[in-house]
């Protein structure tokens, strides 16, 4: 490897760079060889052309980094055809164009060096500053084959000084960003609201803009060089993730009397977002190797325990896992309060129906056509208001969580109340089953194949009650000298019977009217 010149001895002698051969025909080309250890003799710095370069503005850094890129570029294809050949002739394993980058790279520090300790007290101009040279970093590597290995900008960034400053500056304008994605108009609605096949996860604005946000950020930091560095980034991201989660928490509950409104679920749709896509980025490279090293900084401070330890390092668990946890026990609390207010609706709305007269209802063969209970239709039409409602105001994966628990409740809520509360005529039962078959359990069909699945009690009541005389004489037969034996669970499950146990199949045929002889 060749030596570096002394700047003395390179501004010792004034040289016109075109006259050694090569393509530098002006006085900002010239310069810029003084970087190169390879071929100094091609040309000698003026002190003017240094001078132009320690003077440019240290609030306009994108001026002198531009032109490193474009020195690099238009020597690249110079240094490569005609200086390349003479180093591989002579048996030198330099690379020309790397190591005139390199050189470029050694000036650039230099001018950072000089430029950060005036500009870290002013938030705008160091961050500005930060920018641009994340900017040129990434086009360095990406469009000049730059090593990584090499001495760059990522390196200055990571001195204490300046990482802590940059570490502060970046959450206050996060948090900035934060304040003004929030109080936005739009904050709460999708901008994909009118595109449906793009809308599943129906994200309002403000938890996209936020996780675009922690992507930037991650962008911003992963190519530092040591892992301690970018661990202290994951960190304020981790942080931000909860602040946000708190921002989310305390506007929720500014709408929990209205939890079926448009905005609760906008809130809770941006919750599940978030936690979504962090369970994501557990699986991403980046920070599968940040885990790693987050595992070897704990190892050395016996910071957790065994267990701990032993799920970290088998990857069960990710760095976002605190995250997620909170998030979803938040999701979860939202979704319980909407179920519950969706329940207590529907069940206000059934009281007359828990009245009806199932004792006394003309039989099926004394009705030209079954009809739905009169009784039956305000909670059935609320039912049905709330799903569609919910479903047009929730992603696919909560508003299925929804229906799903509301349907069990309701499951359960029938059966103890209105069927268990109740005796049934053979024209009660009837009615009863063309109710829910026909048109309870529909309401879900649009949700899956199978709804009366989510309806076991009352599906099973329903076949109880409406057996005919023959068939629930011998299952009582065959319950009552059978408790508890094979036989018994094999006569209900020949009838349709799994899920109820032989004391509530008992009880409800103790709930029919019409036995013969009064059942004896």
């Amino acid at each position: 490897m060749c030596e570096w010149p002394s700047s003395g001895h390179l501004f010792s002698h004034k040289v016109n760079c075109a006259g050694a051969g090569g393509p530098l025909g002006s006085s900002e080309m010239c310069w810029a060889w003084r970087c190169s250890p390879v071929i100094p003799a091609l040309g000698k710095l003026s002190q003017e052309d240094h001078r132009e370069f320690e003077a440019s503005l240290a609030y306009i850094p994108e001026w002198y980094l531009a032109q490193v890129l474009m020195w690099i570029g238009n020597h690249t294809q110079f240094l490569d055809e005609k200086i390349q050949p003479i180093l591989d002739k002579a048996g030198s394993t330099v690379n020309a164009r790397l190591e005139f980058s390199r050189g470029l790279m050694m000036l650039v520090l230099e001018k950072l060096a000089s430029d950060i300790p005036c500009l870290l007290y002013d938030d705008n101009l160091f961050c500005h500053l930060v920018d641009e040279v994340l900017l040129f970093d990434r086009e360095l590597h990406s469009a000049h084959s730059y090593p990584g290995t090499f001495a760059n900008c990522m390196h200055i960034l990571s001195e204490e000084t300046c990482f802590q400053r940059w570490l502060t500056v970046e959450r206050k304008f996060a948090l900035q960003k934060m304040d003004s994605m929030l109080s936005s108009e739009a904050a709460w609605v999708s901008q994909y609201k009118d595109i449906s096949d793009v809308d599943e996860m129906k994200v309002p604005d403000c938890a996209e803009t936020f996780m675009t946000l922690l992507l930037v950020i991650t962008d911003r930091y992963k190519n530092l060089p040591a892992a301690s560095r970018k661990l202290q980034f994951l960190e304020l991201q981790k942080d931000l993730v909860d602040d946000f989660r708190i921002r989310l928490t305390q506007v929720m509950k500014e709408e929990t009397r209205a939890p079926l409104g448009f905005r609760y679920c906008a809130i809770l749709n941006a919750v599940n977002y978030v936690s979504v896509v962090l369970a994501d980025w557990a699986d991403n490279v980046f920070f599968l190797q940040l885990q790693q090293a987050a595992l070897e900084v704990l190892v050395e401070s016996n910071a957790l325990s065994k267990l701990q330890l032993g799920q970290l390092a088998s990857m069960e668990s990710s760095v976002f896992d605190d995250m997620v946890n909170l998030l979803e026990r938040l999701k979860h609390d939202m979704l319980a309060r909407q179920v519950d207010h969706a329940f207590r609706e529907v069940k206000d709305a059934a009281k007359l129906y828990k009245k009806e007269r199932w004792l006394s209802l003309p039989s099926q063969a004394e009705q030209a056509a079954m009809s739905l209970s009169s009784s039956a239709c305000p909670f059935l039409v609320t039912l049905r208001d709330r799903l569609l409602q919910l479903g047009q105001q929730l992603c696919f994966s909560l508003f299925k969580m929804f229906w799903q628990t509301l349907a069990e409740r309701l499951d359960v809520y029938i059966y103890q109340e209105v069927i268990l509360a109740n005796h049934f005529n053979e024209g009660g039962a009837a009615q009863l089953q063309f109710d829910m078959t026909r048109n309870l359990f529909p309401l879900f069909s649009r949700y899956c194949k199978r709804p009366e699945n989510y309806f076991k009690h009352v599906k099973e009541a329903c076949i109880v009650l409406n057996l005919n005389i023959g068939s629930a004489l011998l299952l009582k037969d065959v319950l009552q000298t059978s408790s508890g034996q094979p036989p018994a669970a094999a006569a209900m499950n020949e009838v349709g019977i799994y899920k109820l146990a032989q004391q509530d199949v008992e009880i409800l045929l103790n709930l029919r009217t019409n036995w013969p002889n009064l059942g004896k």
